[in-house]
């Protein structure tokens, strides 16, 4: 059984009540018709016309209307049901309808032209309550999306899209083209100071380690006197040296490193020896056990790492977004140009959607329509107009008598 709404349950009860007041139109006319049938005069005549055509226009009206909804006494008369009967030709000609007058790409642009999207929605986003709403709307979409998604799905979409991808190709000569670049750009000097640096530090305060590596390869029939010596020269030779590399930018050990890497960055990229070289360090990198280890868990960590930064409202993320949510209204008020960029995409986007799908979306409202039941859908639409459409029985009733009333008048003026 249809389930109304407490609205629909007083619609229905309103086109009740008028349905009573336009039917007693019709009883007082008839009424009074038959009435005056009892009475002599002049004036009986003039009543008498107005109430017989006041009958008729209220027959008339009342079959005009309930033919719209259903057969007048259930009699098959034509042309009548017309609702039931022609729902898919209203469907298809409303959808028409639409598709003409409201969804032509001049239409659409004109109204996002005029309606100045982008200025409401930056005054709308720029406040900060207004954009921590949308973040934490985000953020809850973003939370469902990651809980729906099943883990071990997403791990064998990162190991085969992503780990194999990366392994398949060599890697030696796009390493070595990125070397190239570093060494060019001179941007390794960093990491040569550093280590020049580090290596002068390490001399200068293990002279215990150097005497003794001195004295371990000293022959045996040296005396130790001498081996401390040699030590002490040793060491102090090698502090002299890691000092000149230290503070000599242009010193031969740090040409000699240049010209090295320089060299290997160019065999990694056309020596094929050097490059199977790099290809069996990947293997032995992607197989060990920790960066297996690492790739298993990879999703499991990002994972719990954006579902704790979605739902923390002072996560440094939701922040970021927060705020950058801010910036993006502020800017879209302030900037004349960015804000005619944006209102532009959305007017190209529009006209692009309607153009191409504009027969998409009206075949929505057909198919809609052909669903519907004929007779449910006759009901809904009596109940949503036919309290209004009752006035049109009144008013046939009242127009009906007086224009019998003024024919009566003007045929007993004449003749």
């Amino acid at each position: 059984m249809e389930q109304l709404t407490a609205a629909d349950q007083q619609k229905r009860t309103d086109l009740r009540k008028m349905k009573v007041v336009a039917t007693s139109f019709l009883v007082g006319a008839t009424v009074i018709f038959f009435g005056t049938h009892a009475f002599e005069g002049a004036w009986v005549g003039y009543v008498r016309a107005a109430a017989e055509a006041g009958m008729v226009g209220a027959l008339a009206d009342w079959f005009a209307v309930t033919a719209l909804f259903r057969r007048p006494l259930g009699l098959p008369i034509p042309h009548t049901a017309i609702i039931p009967t022609r729902k898919n030709m209203f469907g298809k000609t409303l959808g028409d309808f639409v598709g003409v007058n409201f969804l032509s790409p001049e239409i659409v642009q004109d109204k996002l032209r005029r309606a100045g999207i982008a200025q409401r929605a930056g005054a709308w986003v720029k406040q900060p309550e207004n954009a921590e709403r949308i973040t934490t709307e985000l953020a809850n979409v973003l939370k469902g999306a990651i809980t729906v998604l099943k883990d071990e799905e997403v791990q064998a979409v990162v190991e085969h899209a992503i780990v194999k991808r990366v392994t398949a190709k060599p890697w030696g000569p796009p390493l070595g083209k990125l070397l190239g670049q570093v060494l060019t750009d001179g941007a390794h000097h960093k990491l040569v100071d550093l280590m020049c640096d580090r290596a002068y530090e390490w001399v200068r305060d293990n002279y215990d380690k150097v005497s003794l590596i001195v004295t371990e390869r000293a022959p045996t029939w040296s005396p130790k006197f001498v081996d401390a010596l040699l030590g002490d020269k040793v060491h102090t030779e090698l502090v002299n040296f890691a000092w000149a590399v230290k503070t000599d930018v242009n010193h031969p050990m740090r040409l000699a490193v240049d010209q090295f890497l320089l060299e290997f960055s160019a065999d990694m990229q056309s020596d094929e020896a050097t490059m199977q070289k790099a290809e069996q360090v990947k293997q032995q990198v992607i197989g060990h056990p920790d960066v297996q280890k690492l790739i298993d868990s990879a999703w499991g960590t990002a994972k719990k790492m954006l579902i704790d930064a979605a739902e923390d409202p002072s996560s440094e993320l939701r922040r970021r977004v927060t705020q950058g949510l801010v910036t993006l209204g502020t800017n879209l008020t302030d900037d004349p140009e960015l804000r005619a960029k944006v209102d532009g995409w959305l007017e190209q986007a529009a006209g692009y959607v309607v153009e191409n799908y504009r027969a998409e979306i009206t075949t929505l409202i057909t198919d809609t329509v052909e669903r519907w039941d004929a007779e449910e859908t006759s009901r809904k639409i009596e109940l949503q107009v036919g309290r209004d459409l009752q006035f049109i029985r009144i008013n046939g009733t009242v127009v009906g008598a007086l224009a019998g009333l003024v024919i009566y008048t003007v045929a007993n003026a004449l003749f």
